[in-house]
């Protein structure tokens, strides 16, 4: 999956029809110049507010409540979300990376309103020496002033994020979770958790902001062709977790 990821997204797929365009332009002037035209115009088209405010928004599902109860869930599960290397501002060595930040606020808030246990689930995706959900506990723990009960720390995908935490959880008899992560991946992360038997609340954070007014929507930048690219990987997340389904019937 992660070489696919790396050959169907920005900007190497860009990068690509370029390069076949150009070598097509010497016997084949229009289908060459018209890959170098997608390869091109679609680069800068993903990196335009208006586009990546539209690619994520339509992965998102709707806020929980202003003040959140989450009736029946019995845990709140949050999900890591990367990790900055040998960050020195901590202390840890490691440190968790800004999206598990957003994702251990949310997560606080919510323990702080309801109460409910924490589980933080996070591996090693490179065999680091430490689990991304011991960072995330330290983190919550000492800036958060909040308890971790549970470390999931073997996962390295979505899907095994769901499996490890699920059976976790099943020794405690706890089988309905409030799930937390980025809006734009919480429903994939959610339909990987009842695939395992767990019923959940989403509570999803860090929702896409609209873009602004006038030309400034139409300017690109960096910031949003990554914000694409991170909702089209997430689109062909969802795409291969359907076939998965469509196959297994």
């Amino acid at each position: 999956m992660a070489i696919l990821e790396t050959l169907l997204l920005p900007p190497v797929v860009n990068a690509w029809l370029i390069v076949l365009g150009g070598l097509l332009w010497m016997r084949l002037h229009l289908i060459g110049g018209l890959l170098v035209v997608l390869g091109l115009g679609g680069l800068l088209a993903l990196a335009t507010p208006l586009a990546s405010h539209a690619l994520r928004q339509g992965l998102e599902p709707p806020a929980l409540a202003a003040s959140p109860r989450l009736e029946g869930a019995e845990a709140i599960v949050i999900l890591g979300g990367g990790r900055d290397y040998a960050a020195p501002e901590f202390g840890w060595g490691d440190a968790p990376a800004n999206a598990s930040w957003r994702r251990m606020a949310y997560g606080a808030y919510l323990h702080r309103r309801t109460r409910l246990p924490i589980l933080v689930s996070g591996g090693r995706v490179h065999d680091e020496h430490s689990a991304e959900a011991s960072l995330m506990a330290a983190a919550l723990r000492q800036v958060f002033d909040v308890p971790v009960r549970w470390l999931e720390g073997r996962s390295a995908t979505t899907t095994d994020n769901a499996r490890y935490s699920a059976e976790m959880l099943a020794a405690e008899g706890i089988d309905h979770v409030a799930l937390v992560s980025q809006a734009w991946h919480l429903p994939r992360a959610t339909a990987e958790f009842e695939r395992v038997g767990l019923t959940v609340t989403p509570a999803p954070t860090e929702f896409a902001s609209p873009p602004p007014g006038g030309l400034a929507a139409w300017r690109p930048s960096a910031y949003h062709l990554h914000q694409s690219t991170r909702a089209l990987r997430e689109w062909l997340g969802r795409a291969e977790l359907w076939l998965k389904d469509e196959l297994l019937r």
